[in-house]
């Protein structure tokens, strides 16, 4: 290993820019075709090709977009694209170049010891600053001040440069330095950054300082539109020379990947609770449809944490219930869905008709609406169906496949009511679903290859799904989900005859 600044110059050590280097570690990773940015999923033709060409470009970044679209997690991978190691020269504040020094301390090391300079070796990861930008940020914090007690430890006048305390840009020298939610930080903070984008250089206070910086800046903010706290200063803007927008996952198999690669699910829970892949897409569902909500403010944005916390309560929910019930295993149920509303009440900011509606009670729509929306991907649509039958038009399906829901409505309109209790052992579920008439020769029909376990949560999906076609009625109260036939439903509720404490979701 080289300590010495004479070690140095003797290896042919050759000194670039920290965008130079950026540069040429990304061509060798696209050359060899090598993922620049591992992890990040949904972005492989949008976001990370526009990085790499702003990077290849040696540009400062704007990520710009709305919550939990990996704006952040995209500027901490950048340090993977750094040498593994540089050489600064030993104590300095300003991370040296050896072989370019730009601090009074280490000029006057270097002018006072020449080639026996100790040198010190720093790694990728310690090349890595940020800073989130909140109103109380000073230009002290981010460019430095003026320091009265080293001025008086050390005796010297402040005209010395020797007294100035270095903030937290000039320290992220040679370093990738990102400033978290720009557009919160003041209007007068923003401005100076003009000089270090623009000129490379600082000032602090009266100092005549040339401090020509080696940074590579990367900013991220949400639309301007999305707060009243502050935006982005025309001029900084300018500065910055690539603004890449970023976006929600596009399709539900990318969002399913980001949850899967996210969420943390125990070890035990793994083994004692299963997860069906209808349920993870169920749950992944419930974030497409808020952002497409008129109830959901669209410029706040619905962030990926959802699905990923959803899907975390959603398990812990399943493993509770069988820790109640002594069960060794089991799986999430639909009926476990009603775990999630935690994640979704706290994770969208509703518009003035969502808060009259309730936070609780947009959240379960929500659920609601994706369970119909997944619906249609397993059954056959109900509406289609009753269409076909009032237009009359005739159908490849025999008469007696016309409503293949029929058997199952009819059961219920009989006055048969299925009660489900949510923390209801695994076995006894299976037994009320394999009542309802009908209901288990419709799955078996379209899923031949179901087993036992697979078969009772589509059973139980069909009345999910049924009940938000308004096929069937269903309540949920405190403890139980129960279902019963429509009509009944309405006219027990208009003549007050069933009393009930939790919510009707029928539309």
């Amino acid at each position: 290993m080289i300590k010495t600044l004479g070690a140095l110059k003797a290896s042919g050590y050759q000194s670039k820019s920290i965008k130079e280097e950026i540069r040429q570690n990304l061509i060798k990773k696209l050359q060899t075709g090598d993922t620049s940015f591992p992890g990040i999923v949904g972005y492989e033709d949008s976001v990370i090709p526009e990085t790499e060409r702003a990077l290849l470009s040696k540009h400062n970044i704007l990520f710009l977009g709305l919550r939990g679209q990996a704006k952040t997690r995209m500027a901490r991978q950048m340090t993977a694209l750094l040498d593994e190691y540089i050489p600064v020269v030993e104590g300095s504040d300003l991370n040296d170049d050896p072989l370019n020094p730009i601090s009074k301390y280490a000029r006057d090391l270097i002018a006072e010891k020449g080639d026996d300079t100790p040198i010190a070796w720093i790694s990728r990861d310690q090349r890595y600053g940020e800073k989130l930008a909140t109103p109380d940020v000073s230009v002290a914090d981010l460019i430095g001040d003026i320091d009265p007690i080293k001025a008086a430890n050390l005796k010297l006048s402040f005209d010395d440069e020797r007294v100035l305390h270095y903030g937290i840009i000039p320290r992220s020298n040679r370093c990738i330095f990102v400033i978290n939610e720009l557009p919160d930080l003041q209007a007068r903070i923003q401005v100076s950054l003009f000089n270090i984008l623009e000129e490379g250089d600082i000032q602090i206070r009266g100092f005549k300082l040339r401090l020509p910086l080696d940074i590579l800046f990367v900013f991220t903010a949400n639309p301007e539109d999305y707060t009243n706290r502050g935006s982005i200063v025309t001029p900084l803007k300018d500065r910055i020379q690539s603004q890449i927008l970023t976006h929600y996952p596009r399709t539900l198999e990318h969002a399913l990947e980001i949850t899967e690669q996210e969420a943390g699910i125990h070890e035990a829970q793994k083994e004692r609770v299963k997860v069906s892949d209808l349920v993870k897409r169920l749950i992944e569902q419930v974030a497409f449809e808020a952002r497409n909500s008129e109830l959901v403010d669209k410029k706040s944005g619905v962030s990926a944490r959802l699905t990923i916390s959803a899907f975390e309560n959603a398990v812990s929910t399943a493993e509770r219930r069988a820790l109640v019930n002594n069960e060794n295993s089991t799986q999430v149920w639909i009926s476990d869905l009603s775990g999630i509303i935690p994640s979704i009440t706290g994770k969208v900011e509703l518009v003035y008709e969502g808060e009259q509606e309730g936070p609780f009670q947009v959240a379960m729509n929500l659920v609601d609406k994706a369970i119909r929306s997944q619906f249609i991907q397993y059954f056959p649509n109900p509406e289609q169906l009753s269409k076909r039958k009032n237009t009359g038009k005739p159908s490849v399906q025999s008469k007696a496949d016309d409503n293949p829901y029929k058997p199952i409505i009819n059961w219920f309109d009989k006055g048969n009511t299925l009660n489900i209790d949510f923390n209801t052992t695994d076995n006894n579920k299976v037994q009320q679903l394999y009542q309802v008439d009908g209901l288990y020769a419709l799955v078996k029909k379209y899923f031949a290859g179901a087993n036992e376990l697979q078969a009772a949560l589509l059973m139980e999906f069909v009345l999910f799904g049924l009940s938000s076609y308004s096929l069937i009625s269903k309540k949920l109260f405190e403890t139980k989900v129960e279902f019963k036939d429509l009509f009944g439903s309405m006219l027990g509720s208009a003549t007050g005859e069933y009393e009930h404490f939790g919510f009707e979701e029928d539309e």
